[in-house]
């Protein structure tokens, strides 16, 4: 291998390089062990392996350090919002009509997600088949680089009270552990709001033992396959940032592997194109069969998530997930609130892009209410009245959305809607999200190929709702967080003349998901649910342990080849996957 290296990993204690996947030169690559995928399992599994072998990790995404997407929290939003080529987010949209992301950068999922962090419960990890002291000491071992303890604002304390009230008991204060009642969680955002990532655990890499290349998009596995003999993972073809195409070989030797952490979408689509998985749908690609294996991208299954809107007639404080009620009927309540508290917004003195008569005005922190998650400059917000303007913000601006077509997010537009939404009332901008999840869950659906490009998105069906037990749930979660709405300690945040029925309407009306509206929203939960379901990024599924790979995470029916991920989860592990899912790796 040849080529200048990209900067060294920017928290790393040893010098681990990073570089661009052109660097690979033209020729194949010998490796003892090939791992495609440095994600939120991925950077962990590298980092460990490096200590016995060598490994070669093939990320498709950049670098997260140095980018202020990335590792500003209050570029969250924002971040999802982004469909340029070069984001760390890939907006896909599933056959549901749910608005969704999947990561494209070094760390994966840990570098776009909403930073929860706690493990999963005992009892998953026995059901599992992991071992409990391993999972102890693996979580541990993540935990000591990229878990802190959050501080709590005004907002996130009442929620906190509030679930109290609402009889979500007892308080168990602060705790990695899933433990039934309210507790505060774990953060990989730092007490500077500075986010940390699987990609950090590489600190504890063999810097010898490992290569990483960053934008080298991995288009299939090779496969040494003979008559009457099983198929044997034996390289893989990758892409550069330029589009050269470059092969990776393992070296001879039984213990070489490659493995795959790709992620839920990813690695099941990545073995359909490399010819394993369900024959008839290979062949109308023309794909070469490698082997017959009908479940590969079955499973899939997506947390639904929904959410209602509370403003708040008092400042709140920029926050994301910080607070979970665990109820025993199987959902989660969360929440994460808005505009900044701490830092109002101020004039100062200043020049060049931006001022306006020698008064320049720093761009307002919007929180959850990123004004690039959607634009549209048809409305002209500075008209309506701040009780209105709190719907507009929303109807055109909530958390995941951004539908408006790509020709027409141009910087000049963005930056006409940020000066716009900078000069509305901070009232427009009070207020936030209780959400509720879905544990488990018990709906699944299944994953199929568009095309033959890896770059592109799958179609994936979730099939949301569609096992009762879910609605079930939803329903008895949001029945709690109307409990939590009307609790003595959530009243400073809440406006006493808006029903439970007016904020259901309104929270109807946010533009969430492609689905139609119903007008009976606010009569029936059920209806709420279906109508206003959303993702909160916890889909797993697709390459499920006892379908696709065995207990040791070994493809079944070929050698060589392992899958590590969230793709082999039948489960969503606890209130939020990504802890167990870097234990995983480790």
């Amino acid at each position: 291998m040849h080529g200048t290296a990209a900067p060294v990993l920017g928290r790393a204690r040893r010098e681990l390089h990073l570089r661009e996947g052109r660097d690979a030169g033209a020729g194949g690559v010998l490796l003892r062990l090939h791992h495609r995928g440095g994600g939120t399992a991925g950077c962990p599994l590298a980092a460990t392996l490096s200590q016995r072998f060598r490994v070669l990790l093939l990320e498709r995404g950049g670098s997260p350090y140095g980018d202020q997407r990335v590792e500003n929290m209050t570029h969250f939003t924002s971040t999802l919002a982004d469909t340029s080529a070069g984001s760390p987010a890939q907006r896909f949209v599933s056959e549901d009509g749910v608005i969704n992301s999947r990561p494209r950068v070094l760390g994966g999922g840990s570098c776009i997600n909403a930073g929860f962090y706690t493990r999963a419960s005992d009892e998953y990890v026995l059901d599992v088949g992991w071992d409990l002291a391993a999972a102890g000491e693996a979580y541990r071992w993540v935990e000591d680089v990229v878990a802190f303890r959050p501080e709590l604002g005004p907002w996130q304390a009442a929620l906190q009270r509030g679930l109290m009230e609402a009889g979500i008991a007892p308080d168990n204060g602060f705790t990695f552990d899933h433990i039934d009642g309210t507790k505060v969680g774990g953060s990989i955002f730092d007490d500077e709001e500075r986010r940390h990532t699987a990609a950090d655990l590489l600190r504890y890499a063999r810097p010898e033992g490992v290569d990483v290349l960053l934008r080298a998009r991995v288009a299939k596995i090779l496969f040494n396959v003979g008559r009457g003999r099983r198929p044997v993972a034996h390289g893989v073809v990758f892409h550069d940032s330029e589009g050269q195409m470059h092969k990776a070989y393992l070296n001879a030797g039984r213990r070489n592997e490659i493995i795959l952490s790709a992620g839920a979408l990813g690695s099941p689509q990545l073995l359909m194109l490399s010819g394993v998985g369900p024959a008839d749908h290979l062949r109308s690609f023309n794909i070469t069969l490698v082997l017959n294996q009908p479940a590969v991208g079955q499973g899939m299954a997506d947390n639904p998530m929904n959410a209602i809107f509370v403003p708040s007639p008092s400042l709140v404080e920029v926050s994301l997930i910080q607070v979970v009620g665990i109820t025993q009927f199987g959902s989660y309540i969360e929440g994460a609130s808005g505009s900044n508290w701490a830092n109002p917004r101020h004039r100062a003195s200043g020049s060049g892009s931006g001022s306006r008569g020698g008064q320049h005005r720093p761009p307002r922190n919007f929180g959850m209410f990123s004004p690039q998650v959607r634009t549209s400059l048809q409305m002209t917000l500075r008209q309506l009245e701040p009780n209105e303007q709190v719907t507009a913000i929303l109807l055109l601006q909530t958390g995941q959305l951004a539908t408006v077509p790509p020709k027409q997010r141009t910087p000049e537009a963005l930056a006409r809607a940020e000066d716009a939404m900078s000069r509305l009332d901070d009232a427009a901008f009070r207020g936030g999200f209780i959400l509720e999840k879905v544990m488990g869950p018990a709906s699944t659906g299944h994953l199929e190929l568009r095309n033959r490009n890896p770059d592109d998105n799958p179609a994936v069906t979730f099939n949301y709702f569609s096992h009762p037990e879910d609605l079930r749930r939803c329903v008895d979660g949001l029945t709690v967080i109307e409990r939590v709405i009307r609790s003595k300690s959530f009243q400073k945040f809440t406006y006493p003349d808006f029903s439970i029925e007016m904020l259901l309407n309104m929270t109807a009306e946010f533009p969430v998901n492609m689905l139609p509206r119903h007008d009976n929203d606010s009569r029936s939960l059920e209806q709420f649910c279906k109508d206003t379901v959303m993702t909160i990024w916890h889909y797993h599924g697709g390459c499920q342990v006892g379908r696709v790979v065995d207990a040791e995470y070994r493809v079944l029916g070929v050698d060589a080849l392992r899958v590590i991920d969230g793709s082999t989860l039948n489960a969503s592990p606890g209130t939020n996957p990504q802890a167990t899912v870097m234990m995983l790796g480790r």
